[in-house]
């Protein structure tokens, strides 16, 4: 067994890739920091597939004996994979998937698997980098390496791989792909930065990523395969010329149609048109034609942004749709807004829930519980197509995970607002943009909602096209330049900062100021979009929905939640059906009641009250009567809590027998006048004679 590992430090930590010793039958490696190991494993068939585009598929998964757990559920193993490991996959997919050669067609896996788990090190940041080494010492051809790094800015300074506990309390978090010479992929987000933070972020990332390229480059020296040879077509020159000349003039008409609808109608009217003509002649260059048009379209769209400044649809690459917003479209959901921005539209709705809504997941990562939840739905009706569907699928998630990040920095604290909130995004159409409409219609439905968030969030997805010197960067993208442009980036963000950035970048050499530039005209165009929502909806509602549960929380000592739950849990369920109530106790000691009917909440937070209440000297209670003793009474001042009334308290004159003043089940009004260490509370029935009513305390409930 010939097994050889590399490894690196990168700021306090060790990163180590072995090859050679696990899953020899494929190109293999483990890659490891701390305890957390990953295997990550890639395989690429040896024969080419007749297919229009690479046949690339990503797995990941976290299954919990990593972590040394057993999972929850009946069938006792792992399902359906997780949002995480979907998202996970993306990570992987994105960065890698450009650097194959435009023609190669064989079938390749990357598999990452999670083999152990020291909740202290992420797992899924490392899944990237040895996608990467499995790649570079496969026979596949692929013009890496890559390395993946997660940077967390922690009380003001940049760490790369941090820990759980420090990406819990990190106020940028970005995890960045990183090539030999430059950042190709970015997703993340922060607490309001600012665009020179962010950049600043990035910068950091690309050079803490170094000695993981380095790292690479030894394994391949050590363990690599010879690279499998793959020749990219030779291109008929003169052939691409002929289809491309007499397309372009009838090509670059359809092109400066506006709508979507009809100029896509008009490029397919004119390529169909040309296909057939060169088919007729050239009934075996299918493929060809197909490429030469495709060439043409990019040299249309991207020869008129770079050249004469002028978009598909007319714009100059600063402009922004025209946005059309409805705040409370739906008279129903607790917040709902109608957000449209040219011909991209999104209905969003916000449901406010309790905690028994919270979404409780079984990960390696722990038992964790979700409070926020945002949901991006993308049917085919809105692109005009008729296609089944399928459940959510990655890209779905994707948008979904970008919308929830970038309103989540904006949340209240669940202590003032313990409310389970799930926001909704569905598409209803769509050119370009869509999780951005999430973003915007999520942030109005909250206000709507009467969420108090900290401040309004906009979002706006830019492009970037390059060729040469020539650099256009284009606010407010449509679908057409997304697919034909160098760089797709979404930021979101307050007036005040950035909240979460996502970039695939598909050419080298962007500069810091570029990127710069990028940044501010992306800043520049979320102020608009911004100030155009605040027209329709300048802040949250001052109150939930008539139709919200209303939640009110109560903090008791630890020790009292007993008293709360009862033996085996009888009491909470007394009180849940005697008011009606939602109610959770937290080991915290936070109890929430929820109901729609005020009147329920406050039985409830009274019968909690009383249940946990503790005698306090001076105060004043109504009791009742419960034993009598010849030395006094006893009596009930709390649920389960009795103090003795001493015969010589009962009346302002001497009381020859307990029984001529009070009997078992009377109700009295008495004064706290001591309670001893042992607990032990002594009252008083004279010294609550003339006692103003109103401070009286009723507590038994």
């Amino acid at each position: 067994m010939n097994v050889i590992t590399e490894s690196c430090s990168i700021g306090e930590v060790e990163i180590s890739i072995e090859t050679g010793k696990l899953a020899k039958q494929a190109n293999s490696v483990v890659i490891r920091c701390g305890e957390t190991a990953v295997l990550v494993t890639a395989v690429s068939s040896r024969e080419p597939k007749d297919l229009p585009f690479l046949p690339l598929t990503v797995e990941y998964r976290e299954y919990n004996a990593a972590a040394g757990k057993i999972p929850g559920g009946y069938f006792k193993r792992e399902g359906r994979l997780t949002d995480q490991e979907t998202l996970t996959c993306r990570f992987i997919d994105r960065p890698i998937r450009p650097l194959f050669p435009k023609s190669y067609r064989n079938d390749t896996q990357i598999i990452g698997t999670v083999l152990s788990h020291d909740k202290v090190h992420e797992p899924d940041v490392l899944a990237i980098t040895g996608a990467s080494a499995a790649l570079i010492i496969s026979e596949a051809p692929w013009a890496g390496p890559i390395a993946g790094v997660r940077v967390a800015r922690v009380q003001g300074k940049f760490v790369a791989f941090p820990s759980w506990e420090q990406m819990k309390i990190a106020d940028i978090l970005l995890v960045v792909a990183v090539s030999r010479d430059a950042i190709v992929m970015v997703e993340g987000g922060a607490e309001q930065a600012s665009e020179a933070d962010m950049i600043d972020a990035l910068m950091f990332a690309k050079e803490a990523a170094a000695p993981l390229i380095a790292l690479q480059d030894r394994l391949h020296a050590h363990a690599g395969k010879p690279k499998r040879a793959h020749v990219e077509p030779t291109v008929d020159q003169a052939f691409r010329t002929a289809v491309m000349t007499a397309a372009e003039a009838d090509l670059s008409q359809a092109f400066a149609i506006v709508g979507k609808h009809e100029r896509r109608a008009a490029i397919e009217v004119v390529i169909k048109g040309v296909t057939d003509k060169f088919l007729a002649e050239y009934p075996t260059r299918a493929s060809e034609i197909a490429a030469a048009l495709s060439k043409l379209e990019k040299k249309i769209v991207r020869g008129r942004v770079l050249r004469e400044g002028k978009r598909i649809d007319g714009r100059g690459t600063r402009d922004i749709r025209p946005i059309y917003i409805e705040a409370h479209p739906l008279p129903r959901p607790h917040g709902s807004a109608l957000f449209q921005r040219g011909e991209t539209q999104a209905i969003v709705t916000t449901t406010l829930g309790t905690e028994h809504d919270a979404q409780r997941l079984d990960t390696i990562r722990g038992d964790i519980t979700r409070t926020f939840l945002l949901h991006y739905n993308f049917a085919p009706f809105c692109t005009g197509e008729a296609k089944p569907l399928r459940g959510q699928s990655r890209r779905e998630i994707g948008h979904g995970a970008l919308a929830e990040r970038a309103l989540r920095y904006v949340l209240p604290a669940h202590e003032k607002f313990p409310y389970t909130l799930r926001i909704v995004s569905e598409t209803l159409e769509s050119n370009g943009s869509s999780s951005m409409a999430a973003v915007c219609g999520g942030c109005l439905s909250l206000m709507d909602a009467g969420v108090p968030i900290k401040a309004p969030v906009a979002g706006i997805a830019m492009g970037l096209m390059q060729e040469g010197r020539e650099i256009a960067i284009l606010s407010d993208i449509l679908g057409d330049e997304d697919h034909l442009g160098d760089m797709d980036f979404k930021v979101t963000g307050t007036k005040t900062g950035i909240t979460a950035l996502q970039m695939d970048i598909k050419v080298e050499g962007l500069t810091r100021e570029i990127l710069t530039s990028a940044l501010e005209q992306a800043r520049e165009g979320r102020l608009h979009i911004l100030g155009k929502m605040l027209e329709v909806l300048p802040e949250p509602r001052a109150d939930i929905s008539k139709y919200a549960p209303r939640i009110v929380t109560v903090q008791v000592k630890v020790d009292k939640i007993r008293d709360i739950i009862g033996p085996g849990g009888k009491t909470i369920r007394a009180i849940i059906e005697q008011t009606g109530c939602m109610i959770n106790v937290e080991d915290s000691g936070r109890v929430s009641i929820a109901s729609d009917d005020p009147a329920r909440i406050a039985k409830a937070k009274a019968i909690i009250e009383g249940l946990t209440a503790e005698a306090e000297v001076g105060a004043t209670y109504h009791g009742v009567v419960k034993r009598i003793v010849d030395f006094g009474a006893f009596v009930e001042i709390l649920p389960g809590t009795d103090g003795l009334i001493h015969i010589s308290e009962l009346e302002d004159r001497r009381v020859e027998r307990v029984t001529d003043v009070v009997q078992e089940g009377d109700e009295v009004v008495v004064k706290v006048l001591n309670v001893d260490q042992t607990g032990k509370i002594r009252l008083s029935r004279r010294a609550a004679f003339g006692v103003d009513p109103s401070e009286v305390q009723n507590l038994r409930g």
